[in-house]
């Protein structure tokens, strides 16, 4: 069994902000290297950088049943897709899945 390792004080600073403002910290077992972090239909992985805090691996995520999905092009449309389940990208859900983003991003380098 392997163990994860420590938070550094930064980083739990960052989750506790993070927290603070509606985030929750949550496991994705397919990615137990990274801290998932989500807020209503959004999520994403962070890891661990240089200086102590954390990035985010990739770009946020839809959620489809719990689970980060993937944009992907399916007859044409653009969709959301996990497992055979897919929901259709829509412009709002563009502009919800960039807030997060932008808004977790300012969060993360925030002193």
């Amino acid at each position: 069994m392997t163990s994860s390792p420590e938070l550094t004080p930064l980083q739990i600073t960052v989750l506790e902000r993070l927290v603070e403002r509606g985030f929750r910290v949550v496991a994705f077992p397919l990615y137990a290297t990274a801290v998932g972090v989500r807020r209503d239909s959004f999520a994403a992985l962070l890891v661990p950088v240089e200086d102590g805090s954390f990035r985010i691996l990739g770009q946020a995520h839809y959620l489809i049943d719990g689970n980060l999905s993937v944009q992907v092009q399916v007859a044409g449309a653009q969709q959301f897709v996990w497992k055979g389940k897919s929901v259709e990208v829509t412009t709002n859900l563009l502009v919800q899945r960039r807030q997060f983003a932008e808004e977790l991003e300012l969060l993360l380098v925030a002193r």
